[in-house]
């Protein structure tokens, strides 16, 4: 399965001292993530390739309460010149296993 979307970017309050940040999918897109038929991953993440920009990496997306979230990686947000709120273009593939 491929979706595109776009959603801000944003940092995990929790863990600002080791700057996590996320983008989260949007809630029609999480749904189809959420139905398809995967074996269970630890956490209920979903193995998947993503392009941001130039760059393609393969990474999980995690339940979070209505949505799944993207981490994303410091060295993806320097090579695309993303910043706090920055408006970020994904393209996610599932990873079939």
């Amino acid at each position: 399965m491929e979706i595109s979307f776009s959603a801000p970017l944003w940092q995990w309050e929790a863990r600002q001292d080791d700057a996590w940040w996320f983008v989260t999918v949007p809630v029609d897109e999480s749904d189809l993530l959420a139905d398809l038929p995967l074996p269970p991953r630890g956490f209920g993440s979903i193995r998947v390739e993503v392009t941001v920009g130039a760059t393609t990496w393969r990474t999980s997306v995690f339940p979070s309460k209505e949505s799944y979230v993207l981490p994303m990686k410091k060295a993806v947000r320097r090579a695309e010149g993303l910043g706090p709120g920055s408006r970020v273009d994904v393209r996610l593939s599932t990873i079939d296993l």
